[in-house]
């Protein structure tokens, strides 16, 4: 059974979530602070999702979103957020988080955007482990979501893992932001494209010597983006 950590501070809201969760079995640890959050991360570093709202009173969901992926690369992370200003939506998905919804936001949504970021964490740790992808000085590990360059691990959450390993896989090929995100967020997907770009930043951020000149990841002027050998 796949658990949720939920972090939510209007208890109304926080129960009507968790009881649909509950609803659809999963496990779900509730907090009404970020502080409380971190707590529950602690003693189970094992949830599969954390569901973290943005404004809080003392620590705020951005600032649990970046404690807990410094402890955990594997963990899906959702941030909810009651605004729909660009801002927000970028400073979330640079802190870590794969994903956000903005309030206020059906159950059937983000039900969906669970079982997306599921089917993401299940797929990595299902591939075997002689599946590996060789393109030097890469080395993308399928059975985990890491890569390696000049033989060094480089950490990756589940949504960089997703994006990089489709890129090698088509290398020298141009792939848009649309395949990108149907690919690795779903055709469900009502967000913005801009959560392609920021992805793609962050992983530039990981496996580029000069991110803001890459050699690898490189933008297809017009179309997206593209993996060259």
């Amino acid at each position: 059974m796949s658990s949720i950590l939920l972090l939510e501070d209007e208890m109304s809201i926080r129960s009507f979530i968790s009881l649909n969760l509950k609803k659809a079995n999963l496990t779900v640890y509730e907090a009404e602070t970020g502080e409380e959050a971190l707590e529950i991360f602690h003693a189970h570093p094992d949830i599969d999702i954390a569901l973290l709202d943005v404004m809080l009173p003392g620590i705020d969901g951005f600032e649990v979103c970046k404690e807990i992926r410094k402890k955990n690369q594997r963990i899906g992370i959702i941030m909810l957020t009651a605004k729909a200003q660009e801002d927000d939506k970028v400073i979330g998905l640079d802190t870590g988080a794969d994903d956000y919804i903005t309030k206020p936001f059906s159950m059937k949504e983000l039900e969906a955007r669970i079982s997306s970021l599921l089917r993401r964490i299940k797929a990595i740790e299902t591939v075997p482990k002689q599946n590996v992808i060789s393109i030097p000085p890469f080395s993308l590990d399928k059975s985990n979501n890491t890569i390696s360059k000049n033989n060094q691990l480089i950490n990756l959450t589940p949504t960089e893992f997703e994006l990089i390993k489709f890129l090698m896989e088509n290398e020298n090929q141009p792939i848009s932001r649309d395949q990108l995100l149907d690919h690795v967020w779903g055709q469900s997907f009502v967000g913005d494209l801009k959560i392609v770009d920021v992805n793609i930043r962050r992983i530039r951020k990981k496996i580029e010597d000069c991110p803001s000149d890459p050699k690898f990841l490189k933008t297809y002027w017009g179309i997206g983006y593209i993996w060259k050998r």
